[in-house]
Order: C-alpha cells, then sequence, then structure tokens
C-alpha cells in the first residue's frame, strides 16, 4: 500500500471555482461562490442525490457549459503558462492539459478489445484517422509495458478479448484515465457495483498517483471508502458547498449526520 503521508513533497495543480452557475429547466443545480479543488492529494466530494456533484465535474470538464462564472487551473511554476481558464476551452482540450474525468455512466467502445480500448485512449489525435492504421504498432509498443501492468494489477481475464461484465467495464474505464497520466483526475463513483478486492485495488492505483503529484477529486456514495481514502472532503447540498475539512469532522458533524448521512455512518 502506498503511504501518502510520507511521499515527497510536490506541486499540485488546483482548480478554482469562482461565481459559478449552472441551471436546468429553471432550476439551479449548482451555485458556488468560491471553491478550490487541490489543496489536498486526495479530496473527497459526497453530498444528497441531487446536490449538484456530478454536474459540478461536468462544469470543470467544461462537458456542461456553465450559465455564468469561471473554472481556472493553476498548473505550477514549471509550466510554460501557470495558469489556464478551462471555461474557455473546449471538452477535448482538458486531457491535453492533464485534467482527466471518469465516466458515472458505464460507458465502453462495444466493438474495440481491451488492448485496443486502451491503445484509442493514449492515441494522439493525428492517429485516429483510418489511413492511419499502421502506426497502431508503434504505438503498442511505446505503451505496451505499462499497459500490462495495470492489466495484470486488475487481473483481467483476456485483455485480446471483449470487456464483458459491468465491472470489468468500469475497471476499463478508470485504467484508460490512468495510462493518460492525469495532473488532476475527477473520479465520479469509480467504485459502484465492484467487489470489495476490486475496490481496494481500485484505492490503491489512486494513492499511488496522487503520491506522484496527482490531485484527485472523488465523488463516491460508498462513504467507507470516502472516509479511509480522503485527506479532506467537501460536503455539497443544494448546489453548493456547505462544509469541508477533514474525514473525521465531517463525519462528526450534527447537522451533516442528522440531515443527510445518519447515524450508520458516524
Amino acid at each position: 500500500m502506498i503511504d501518502v503521508a510520507n511521499a515527497p513533497t510536490v506541486t499540485r495543480p488546483q482548480i478554482r471555482i469562482e461565481g459559478a452557475v449552472k441551471s436546468f429547466a429553471g432550476r439551479v443545480v449548482v451555485d458556488i461562490d468560491e471553491l478550490v479543488l487541490g489543496d489536498s492529494p486526495i479530496e473527497g466530494l459526497i453530498g444528497p442525490n441531487g446536490a449538484g456533484k456530478t454536474t459540478l465535474m461536468r462544469m470543470i470538464m467544461h462537458s456542461a457549459k456553465l450559465d455564468r462564472g469561471k473554472v481556472t487551473l493553476r498548473r505550477g511554476p514549471e509550466e510554460d503558462v501557470e495558469e489556464v481558464v478551462l471555461s474557455d476551452l473546449p471538452t477535448h482540450r482538458m486531457a491535453g492539459l492533464g485534467v482527466v474525468k471518469s465516466n458515472q455512466v458505464i460507458m465502453d467502445f462495444e466493438k474495440l478489445t481491451i488492448w485496443d480500448s486502451l491503445l484509442l485512449s493514449l492515441a494522439a489525435a493525428k492517429y485516429e484517422h483510418p489511413h492511419r492504421i499502421f502506426s497502431e504498432a508503434p504505438l503498442f509498443e511505446a505503451h505496451a509495458e505499462e499497459a500490462r501492468e495495470y492489466l495484470d494489477f486488475f487481473s483481467f481475464a483476456d485483455p485480446t478479448g471483449f470487456a464483458q461484465s459491468a465491472g470489468e467495464k468500469k475497471l476499463l474505464d478508470i485504467v484508460r484515465c490512468l495510462l493518460l497520466k492525469p495532473r488532476f483526475l475527477l473520479l465520479d463513483e469509480p467504485t459502484a457495483g465492484l467487489p470489495d478486492e476490486l475496490t481496494e485495488k481500485v484505492m490503491e492505483a489512486i494513492r499511488r498517483l496522487a503520491s506522484e503529484g496527482t490531485s484527485v477529486v472523488i465523488v463516491e456514495h460508498d462513504l467507507n471508502v470516502i472516509w479511509s481514502i480522503s485527506d479532506e472532503v467537501h460536503f455539497m447540498a443544494e448546489g453548493n458547498i456547505i462544509l469541508r475539512g477533514p474525514p473525521q469532522t465531517i463525519r462528526e458533524n450534527r447537522t451533516v449526520v442528522e440531515k443527510y448521512l445518519g447515524e450508520g455512518h458516524v
């Protein structure tokens, strides 16, 4: 298991959300004056259904356009441009900036094998054309080792076949995200539907990534995962962050427990 607490000090990217509002059919779903994500290596984002958690993640990725406000990525002094306004950019630019999000709903390329699905996630845009099919071999050679490490780690039965179960498809989506070497990773219910042993492996992979300098934000309804992996937790309700702090502080807050979580989570 990775010991994040004793990992070397690294410069982490941050995402700043300012005056961000998103409505659907006249109903305000997200309304945040100011929020900074990335202060801690791994941050949990929790709250009741309808709180706006997934919408907030989609706003960061600009797959849900803001009604107003701004989302900014602050990268670090070693970058050519330290600050980028994400809300000014199309969604397809995010991965190139190191901002990656997993899918809440299981999505898969039904006609691609597990191997081919991973290679597609690694391919630069210039290779995503039929006449570049012969570039596949060098792409495979360049990334086969790291892809195989993840496939072995998560015990995929047959990487040359197709993802069959919902669990395999969920893991495949996570591995695609990890192979992109994100600087800021947003995970939307990454362990939903997974058995305990695979949940532990996902958490170990996340800890490893965070120890290497990636900022991670996790939305997860399994609060045991949140309490055990998060360095800080944001509690969201009615479109806004109403409380943030160490997991134990959030877990023991009486208002949160009585109104949202229930005594079983104390």
